[in-house]
């Protein structure tokens, strides 16, 4: 009998991992039961939620929102710390962890292509996932070319091992010594901290106030735990720096991010648009309280031109700075969509329509957009709809 296609890829156990979480995990909870924290110098528990809390600054500012999803630029000096507090987090090097990601985000809850799809169960998402050495089919697609131009990734990629080992536990070991509790320090600055990161449990439970497309939710107890990033509904809009646009969210995460803005340390912060964010809301809002819309995605009957590829061809090549695509028979001009693609400006580029005197082939994006090599929601489609200049003559 055919195994099920829409099935997971059977993956080979990853020993070596599941020997170091088990190990760090049993050795924190031994360790605690044998030195409660009654007994351990006040000094190393406060160090202990510092490094807990840089830690997760260092995911949540670094790897997630400035590596991940480009949402802004960061100094040199801004990156540096960011590497060193997201290396601290032992939850694996920039260029491992950002790539996953942006697979994740491609194919969200997908139970073949997403790395930690939430719909094979909380404990795979939230951690499982790493004991299984799975081949991420499509991970090749994804645009890496800002991670290997970096020479801070590419550094911590080659040496991530002993730095994180150094920063994870010699780090804490040494402070403890400076107030005489080294052993207290390791259990809980080490040890502790290593297992206290939860951010995969954001796909778990909470609300969707932006979309119910995927699993991602918002839930201020996660928010408050996780450095902002429990408000995760906000997954509609992963190139937003922010993961709570609004005021009231609590998303310390974006706070630091606006004021190293404010001093000039961050550039090119990106926000989503804010009609798209009402938008969503009341799409969500109407579809909770039961109400019947007329709130599609936006592929209304068309109206407009209608061209001939080579009308199109030439349109392009008087108009060189102009990015033109091919969706579902349709023209689109994503030009100034470029800057706002969370998946980087080269995915468009690459199914641009060329002069056809420039000797370039151009492919239809349409496999690309429909599901071939992202799972676009149905903000993005509504969005696509909207740039559309022209439908192709049959």
């Amino acid at each position: 009998m055919d195994d099920d296609p829409t099935a997971p890829p059977r993956a080979k156990i990853w020993w070596s991992n599941i020997a170091l979480f088990a190990s760090v995990h049993i050795g924190a909870f031994l360790g605690v039961c044998w030195m409660p924290p009654t007994r351990v110098v006040p000094a190393s528990l406060y160090m202990s939620f510092i490094l807990w809390q840089a830690a997760d600054f260092g995911i949540t500012i670094g790897y997630h929102r400035l590596y991940s999803h480009r949402a802004f630029r960061a100094s040199l000096p801004v990156r540096v710390v960011l590497v060193a507090l997201g290396s601290s987090a032992f939850q694996g090097s920039i260029k491992w962890w950002c790539l996953r990601h942006r697979l994740h985000h491609r194919f969200t809850d997908d139970l073949v292509h997403d790395p930690y799809a939430a719909t094979r169960g909380l404990f795979y998402s939230h951690m499982g996932w790493i004991f299984f050495k799975p081949r991420y089919e499509r991970i090749n697609t994804v645009d890496q070319e800002d991670l290997d131009s970096d020479f801070l990734v590419r550094f911590q990629h080659k040496y991530y091992v002993p730095i994180a080992l150094i920063l994870s536990f010699v780090v804490p070991v040494l402070l403890g010594y400076s107030w005489g509790d080294p052993v207290g320090a390791f259990i809980y600055g080490g040890l502790l901290t290593r297992i206290a990161t939860i951010d995969r449990l954001a796909h778990w439970s909470g609300l969707q106030p932006y979309s119910d497309e995927d699993t991602s939710k918002g839930n201020l107890l996660l928010a408050i735990l996780t450095c902002g990033e429990g408000n995760h509904n906000f997954h509609a809009f992963p190139h937003d720096y922010r993961s709570g646009p609004s005021k009231v969210d609590w998303d310390p995460s974006k706070w630091i991010i606006d004021g190293l803005h404010y001093l000039g340390l961050v550039t090119s912060v990106r926000r989503a648009r804010p009609e798209d964010i009402d938008e969503a809301r009341h799409y969500m809002t109407l579809k909770t309280l039961g109400k019947e819309t007329t709130m599609t995605d936006g592929d209304e009957p068309w109206s407009g031109k209608e061209w001939t590829i080579e009308e199109t061809q030439a349109y392009v090549a008087s108009n060189p700075a102009r990015c033109l695509i091919v969706i579902d028979g349709f023209v689109v001009d994503v030009t100034e969509y470029l800057k706002e693609h969370p998946g980087g400006t080269k995915v468009l580029r690459n199914y641009a329509i060329r002069d056809e005197h420039d000797g370039q082939t151009w492919r239809d994006a349409s496999w690309a957009f429909g599901g071939g090599l992202n799972n676009h929601s149905r903000l993005a489609k509504r969005r696509a709809c909207g740039l559309r200049v022209g439908k192709l003559k049959a």
